[in-house]
């Protein structure tokens, strides 16, 4: 069996460094590791517009931004395949097919749909389309045959009911569908990275977000702005690191190379922790540490994004040729399915011949 990856991100804006973090540079590092035979990075245009319907024209401008921000990380177009969710219809009649095998009360169930309808304040009044995410989800993870799913742990629910569309629709009609399995990221700070104001979650929505589009001045003030211990009021004041959005970014991004670099007076993340712990350490100082650290990270995905915003006719081209090949591999499992259907009635003579049969 081909090992290979399906993953991908709702074109609502530009993509941030939680998104960084969380999927894209494990993205790039499954993508470059030869393990994985195929890899289809979805932007997922329809799925954005079950709750962006009335205003399609943000989706559509999105889609151009996210994949700038796949290309400008390194995801590169001859080893992955980018494609547009709308393009592939055979998506739109698999998820028509799963319907049939989730309940009402299931989806009702799911907790990161729970969760996103409060957020969204749907309350009783939810999109059919919305609610219908995780089957739509399940469509799109079967329909590439994926065998990894690289996801947050706030998708795990949509995953886990993916598995048990694929276990019905194998029991019903047989072996046809591939049983995916997650990636997650290794900790629980890359899998939910805080947003620079202390929230649970960097989301664009909060306006909490460092985006890897954000100019060096952007990506300064933000870091200086981000909250720390509000204790901490003098230097001398022994400080607290838990809940303290600046080391909980210093743990993800922090190695011991930047300390000779840019805080020479410490070895390493546990000094420096000891040291605010103890008092004698002023917040300006780890958080001018901790922007000297982003920027050097950010300042690359800057200069290759550049290149593709004035090579805009190669970004749409790559697009193109991935939605192909994605179109090709769904089509494919879609004839899967209609044949363990059973409803392939044209596709050879078979359904002719069970007819004369039947008239004998």
């Amino acid at each position: 069996m081909k090992k290979i990856i399906l993953t991908g991100d709702r074109p609502t804006g530009r993509l941030h460094i939680g998104h960084f973090v969380g999927s894209l540079r494990n993205r790039v590092a499954l993508q470059n590791s030869g393990d994985f035979d195929e890899v289809y990075i979805m932007i997922a245009d329809a799925q954005a517009l079950t709750d962006n319907f009335d205003n399609p024209s943000k989706v559509r401008n999105n889609v151009i931004e996210v994949a700038l921000d796949y290309l400008s990380v390194g995801i590169d177009p001859s080893k992955t395949n980018i494609f547009i969710q709308s393009e592939i219809s055979e998506l739109t009649e698999l998820t028509f097919y799963y319907m049939n095998l989730v309940t009402l009360s299931r989806l009702q169930r799911n907790p990161t749909v729970k969760n996103e309808i409060k957020l969204r304040g749907f309350e009783t009044s939810i999109p059919v389309g919305f609610l219908n995410y995780p089957i739509s989800q399940a469509a799109d993870i079967t329909a590439f045959e994926a065998t990894c799913v690289p996801v947050g742990d706030d998708q795990l629910p949509m995953i886990e009911q993916a598995r048990e569309i694929v276990k019905s629709f194998n029991n019903i009609y047989g072996e046809t569908l591939v049983m995916p399995e997650v990636y997650l990221p290794k900790t629980e700070n890359e899998r939910r990275l805080p947003g620079i104001d202390g929230k649970a979650k960097m989301s664009k929505s909060l306006g909490n977000t460092i985006y890897l589009a954000d100019t060096p001045e952007e990506v300064k003030r933000k870091v200086m702005s981000m909250y720390t211990d509000p204790n901490h009021i003098r230097v001398d004041d022994p400080g607290s690191i838990e809940g303290n959005v600046v080391f909980t970014y210093l743990d993800v991004f922090a190695k011991d190379e930047h300390f000779s670099k840019y805080l020479p007076e410490y070895k390493n993340l546990d000094e420096l922790k000891k040291k605010y712990q103890a008092g004698g350490l002023g917040d300006v100082v780890i958080k001018k540490f901790l922007n000297n650290i982003l920027q050097e990270v950010l300042e690359p995905i800057r200069e290759k994004r550049k290149y593709y915003e004035n090579h805009l006719d190669e970004v749409v081209k790559i697009l193109e040729n991935g939605t192909n090949e994605a179109r090709k591999r769904a089509s494919r499992t879609l004839e899967k399915v209609k044949s363990s259907m059973k409803i392939d009635y044209f596709k050879n003579d078979d359904f002719l011949n069970e007819a004369i049969d039947k008239y004998k």
